[in-house]
């Protein structure tokens, strides 16, 4: 079994892949601290819970946009699995032409989630992504990768809001009951929900008229399911959008 892992600010993503396909995936907090025997433990713990051993993973994969944790990723892998994880960064085959001033400084997100829209689209194609921040990574019609928009996420602009505000309370995103909020935690609901689903479209709008109304637009990302319901240009979400990124990164270099 290929594992493939996606450590993000906010979230770890990471699943499990038997013959090319899903059997199993997992979301849990980012913690920087965290050391090589603390995640081999949780992973452990985890694919306990669907009858597979440490044993059972071949090969490993991880992208990290948390300095700290990619290093105690692959001691894990080493101590642990008994192999040497692939890292995603600089050198690896991507199989695209990568349009970007610096490809360094490509998130190794951001560039699994290129590869898999361009997988599956070829091109022209948008990936949305809503994590720590809101990326939009952006596939070319010849399928190369062509560069993208960073915002910052929701749960930031979330977090920077009630704690600026003394007298605003912490709220969960749930959808708001209507656009007019009838108590403060309503009318902050609707305000993120629909100022983000706003934003996102006006963006993807300029886009569009880039690259053409024919453009394939997929979201995925831990908080996609809270605000795509109210956008308009987003096709569909695919949460494993990034592990099947991922997955080819690794076959493309194994």
């Amino acid at each position: 079994m290929l594992l493939a892992v996606d450590v993000g600010n906010t979230q770890t993503h990471f699943g499990t892949f038997r013959d090319g396909e899903v059997f199993e995936h997992w979301r849990f907090a980012t913690i920087a601290e965290s050391t090589a025997d603390e995640l081999g433990a949780a992973l452990r713990a985890l694919l306990e819970l669907r009858g597979v051993g440490l044993a059972d993973i071949s090969a490993s994969i991880v992208s990290s946009t948390v300095p700290s944790l990619e290093p105690e990723w692959l001691a894990m892998a080493q101590r642990y699995l008994g192999h040497t994880m692939l890292s995603v960064g600089p050198g690896l085959k991507t199989g695209m032409a990568l349009r970007y001033d610096n490809p360094r400084e490509i998130g190794a997100d951001r560039l699994a989630n290129a590869v898999a829209i361009r997988e599956r689209f070829g091109g022209p194609a948008i990936c949305v992504d809503f994590g720590t921040s809101v990326n939009f990574d952006i596939v070319w019609p010849k399928g190369d990768f062509l560069g993208g928009v960073l915002v910052p996420g929701v749960e930031i602009s979330l977090a920077a809001l009630t704690s600026r505000g003394a007298k605003l309370p912490a709220i969960d995103l749930l959808p708001p009951r209507t656009v007019i909020g009838k108590s403060t935690v309503d009318a902050i609901r609707s305000g993120v929900i629909y100022g983000f689903a706003g934003a996102i479209d006006g963006i993807l709008r300029r886009l569009l008229d880039e690259l053409g109304d024919e453009t394939d637009v997929i979201a995925t990302g831990g908080l996609a399911d809270a605000i795509v319901p109210f956008t308009e240009h987003i096709d569909e979400v695919d949460d494993l959008l990034t592990l099947t990124g991922l997955r080819l990164l690794y076959e493309r270099n194994a």
